[in-house]
């Protein structure tokens, strides 16, 4: 059993939205729950699934309906510097659809490693008892990923505890195995493994050996989810998508000293800058907007609409994880407050007046407490997860 858990994002906005009633106790607290839920209703009726995808609503699915975006499309590779490793983790199929979409993964192959026989056809390893083991062989880009961080990705999706088992498959050939071909591999790779090792009770069982042998399997199953988005698979390839817990609040002291006086206002005192004469209201360039505390991503330009208010204006954030909502009665009217989910930071509101043929919601931001980042910049700024908003 693991030790210790992950964070999860995804239940935030449905939390928050019931931790700004605890102390309302007058007699308009019907009104208020009233307002707020059919905010919430409209907010998560935008989304495919509810609020559990890390990374937003519908369209983080290709356009097949089933597979997440490759960011790799978008990558730019130096073909004549790559580097490999084989990981075995359960069924191929599911292991080189996850593993393909890491971004810095130049090709991903499926096939069979480290057994007794050469060439062996898919029923051979599993009728035959060949000893091989389910295989993908990665090539990568080291200036664009480094081993540490693509072990990171596959310990994230294996049950390195489990013997000849991923998964529902069982059987030798679903073992786990790290195979490589570089020797200096092989030492980063046992400290991975290691340091893997404190999170669990049970003893690690990852194979640690140098490649003896790898064979491709045969075409139907080299990108197999690709050709069959509704075939099995064991892993939830969304577990590629970026990890929310990269995105920290400095302290106190620290956003003073980032931000501008203006800045500081809107997101830690809750105010509001002046309409058309700030810096995103007009702004029509592809991008993403992200909060100028922590960097978390908020909303997508995709998503970004003239309201005629002289505040940049969105019909939804760019996941349900990004923001919550807080009820305000400042003005002495009930409206409801958008503030982002790690950094608190105050964003603006959301009001009931957007397009109605997409959803009916109008978040309107300020530009002081966003940071914008344009569709050219966002692989070098770390943002390449959210390309595919663009595609």
């Amino acid at each position: 059993m693991r030790k210790i858990g992950m964070a999860v994002m995804g239940g935030i906005l449905l939390g928050s939205l019931i931790l700004a009633f605890v102390l309302i106790k007058d007699a308009s607290v019907e009104e208020d729950l009233s307002l707020i839920q059919a905010t919430k209703a409209r907010i998560v009726g935008m989304f495919d699934g509810g609020s559990d995808n890390v990374i937003g609503d519908a369209s983080w699915m290709h356009a097949n309906d089933k597979l997440p975006d490759n960011p790799n499309n978008y990558a730019t590779f130096d073909a004549d510097n790559l580097e490999e490793i084989y990981l075995a983790g359960g069924c191929f199929w599911g292991l080189e659809a996850y593993l393909s979409r890491v971004y810095g993964v130049y090709d991903v192959t499926s096939g069979y490693a480290n057994g007794q026989t050469e060439n062996p056809s898919y029923e051979d390893v599993i009728y035959r008892s060949t000893g091989h083991a389910e295989t993908v062989h990665v090539t990568y880009d080291p200036s664009l990923l480094d081993l540490e961080t693509l072990m990171a990705y596959y310990l994230k999706v294996i049950d390195p505890t489990s013997l000849n088992k991923q998964g529902n498959d069982r059987g030798t050939q679903y073992r786990t195995g790290v195979y490589y071909v570089n020797e200096d591999h092989e030492p980063i790779i046992q400290a991975l493994l290691d340091r893997e090792q404190d999170l669990y009770d049970d003893p690690i069982l990852v194979e640690l050996q140098a490649l003896d042998g790898y064979y491709l399997a045969e075409d139907y199953h080299q990108d197999y989810l690709e050709k069959n988005p509704n075939g099995y698979c064991h892993i939830d390839l969304r577990e590629v998508e970026e990890d929310l817990s990269i995105y920290l609040r400095p302290s106190d002291e620290e956003i003073k000293q980032m931000l501008t006086p203006l800045q500081y206002h809107v997101t830690q005192e809750d105010g509001t800058e002046s309409p058309f004469d700030n810096l995103y209201w007009d702004n029509q360039a592809d991008g993403i907007y992200v909060d100028v505390v922590t960097g978390q991503p908020l909303f997508a330009s995709r998503d970004k609409y003239k309201s005629g208010t002289g505040w940049p204006s969105f019909t939804k954030p760019i996941s349900l994880s990004a923001v919550k909502e807080v009820l305000d009665k400042s003005l002495g009217i009930d409206r409801i407050e958008v503030r982002s989910t790690i950094g608190d930071s105050h964003l603006g509101h959301v009001f009931t007046d957007g397009p109605k043929d997409q959803g009916g919601l109008r978040y309107c931001m300020n530009s002081a407490a966003l940071r914008f980042i344009a569709r050219e910049d966002m692989a070098k700024e770390g943002y390449q997860h959210y390309l595919y908003l663009f595609d």
